[in-house]
């Protein structure tokens, strides 16, 4: 028997996200995962803004972008004239507290690849061709069965996360319902291919009778992805029949499906768990709920259930109080919740053919999200502003005291929690926060140009910071580790910061 802080099951982007952010903090962990290979198909390509945030705090943000693009025009055909054309959104130009404000489009294989990547070089790495078969769990911990190449294995884990998708195992051992509906009538076959004929400048949409077919370049490939109703003949070879499709839909014959890399037939399934924890076992990402793909929120909300996940299992293996783990359940199902509802809205506009099923708005992009209800979120002010305990923290520029220029996600980025203290008046409290908590809280002092605060202060140049925060001098707000606000409060003492560390954390003395 081997023993291990947390067992990972499944090594999707929700299981290597989760397993990044345990192994940054030092947490020693197993990522095992059925598959004898990994996928290359396209899957879930849409990686949303506040996605983006969080692949800049993981440190893997240059090789996103090199990987991907964003989206491509579409244009819809009758023959060879153009009916339509547009975007799901017109690109925007990034602002002071929005760094990435555009979907960014890359495969899922190669995320997955880089996120494995990063992995590998904190140290760990996924374990192929092991599954989980059964597990037991008790108040210390859980007993796990893994088979491999004709070899069982039992490991005990302080923690396990199923992470192994809309058909968990570890759902399904725990007798968790998995309510919803799956709608067999409206299905959709996705292929990754080379196509020779097209040009990669633009998406195209052809109608075939009542159905469409549609071919998209893929982002960093030489692929294109094809989308059309599924083969009722089941014999019938793919590469053929898209190449009918594709010849039957558009009138052309110079277009020549050359190859299928991959592809899957997609059925309307919406599905959300009943709970997200049993104990010392819980589910993230298609493990506790299945979506449309409609708006691109299947993945991007399952690697922030990872992203949310990790930091409180490390706080919880060092002794942190129940309070803190016990938040994921209620603050990922809502934001949950809020995907499906998302993600259902666009489909039914698909359905009923509404000219702007296409439009994407800021919706999709994660970034009014927010934990207000979350018992983690303490705002004490009479009268709280735009931005309030609950919400996602904003980026902004600054300058540091020694004249160097930054972000305020810059100083986000890694495990620690951050303190943004408005008003020269809090510099001995920032300097008393930062003696006492050392590595796991860093605390500044937001000041205006021309004003001192001590080698802690933070200069708001251009005053995006306090635009962006809606917060005047004498305010005080805890940045969590992954970058929402938890205490907001003008009483802004050490005492204040203490009491509400102490609550979450059991100590002062709180390591990252």
């Amino acid at each position: 028997m081997t023993d291990i802080d947390v067992l990972i099951a499944g090594a999707g982007p929700t299981g290597l996200t989760l397993a990044c952010e345990l192994a940054r903090r030092g947490v020693a962990c197993r990522v095992v995962d059925r598959v004898d290979r990994f996928s290359g198909g396209s899957r879930a390509n849409g990686i949303q803004p506040r996605t983006m945030e969080v692949f800049a705090d993981l440190g893997i943000l240059e090789p996103i972008l090199a990987g991907g693009a964003l989206g491509t025009v579409m244009r819809a055909y009758r023959g060879e004239r153009v009916v339509w054309e547009g975007r799901m959104g017109e690109p925007a130009e990034p602002t002071p507290s929005v760094p990435y404000p555009n979907i960014w489009f890359v495969p899922q294989f190669r995320t997955e690849e880089i996120l494995r990547e990063r992995l590998a070089a904190l140290g760990a790495h996924v374990e192929r061709s092991t599954e989980l078969v059964d597990f037991s769990q008790d108040a210390d911990g859980v007993t796990a069965t893994l088979a491999a190449g004709g070899t069982v294995e039992t490991v005990r884990a302080r923690y396990l996360v199923g992470a192994d998708g809309g058909r968990s195992t570890v759902r399904k051992r725990l007798g968790i319902a998995f309510p919803g509906e799956t709608d067999d009538a409206t299905t959709m076959l996705f292929a990754d291919a080379r196509v020779d004929g097209l040009g990669r400048d633009h998406g195209r949409i052809w109608q075939n009778g009542d159905a469409q077919v549609s071919a998209v370049p893929l982002a960093g490939t030489d692929l294109f992805v094809v989308a059309a109703r599924p083969p009722a003949d089941r014999d019938e070879p793919l590469r053929d029949y898209l190449q009918r499709q594709i010849a039957e839909s558009s009138g052309r014959n110079d277009i020549l499906v050359r190859e299928v890399t991959w592809h899957t037939t997609w059925r309307a399934n919406t599905r959300l768990a009943e709970r997200f924890r049993e104990g010392r076992v819980l589910l993230a990402g298609d493990a506790g709920h299945v979506h449309p793909p409609t708006g691109g929120q299947g993945m991007n909300t399952g690697i922030q259930d990872g992203y949310n996940l990790g930091w409180k299992l490390a706080a919880a293996l060092t002794g942190a109080p129940g309070l803190l783990l016990d938040s994921y359940e209620p603050e990922r199902m809502a934001a949950a919740r809020t995907a499906l509802d998302i993600a259902t809205a666009l489909l039914e506009k698909h359905q009923r053919g509404d000219a702007d099923a296409h439009v994407r708005g800021p919706e999709v992009h994660g970034l009014t999200l927010n934990h207000r209800t979350s018992p983690l979120s303490r705002d004490d002010r009479a009268r709280p502003g735009a931005i309030r305990a609950g919400d996602r923290a904003p980026d902004a520029p600054a300058t540091t005291a020694d004249g160097r220029p930054t972000r305020l996600f810059d100083l986000f980025h890694g495990p620690h929690w951050t303190l943004l203290a408005f008003g020269t008046a809090y510099a001995p409290t920032v300097a008393a926060l930062n003696d006492r908590f050392g590595a796991a809280l860093h605390a500044h002092v937001v000041v205006r140009p021309g004003q001192s605060a001590g080698r802690h202060a933070l200069i708001d140049s251009h005053g995006h910071i306090r635009a962006g925060y809606d917060a005047t001098d004498g305010t005080l707000m805890l940045v969590r580790p992954d970058g929402y606000l938890g205490l907001v409060t003008d009483h802004g003492t050490v005492d204040r910061v203490e009491q509400y560390w102490t609550t979450l954390h059991g100590s002062t003395r709180a390591t990252v």
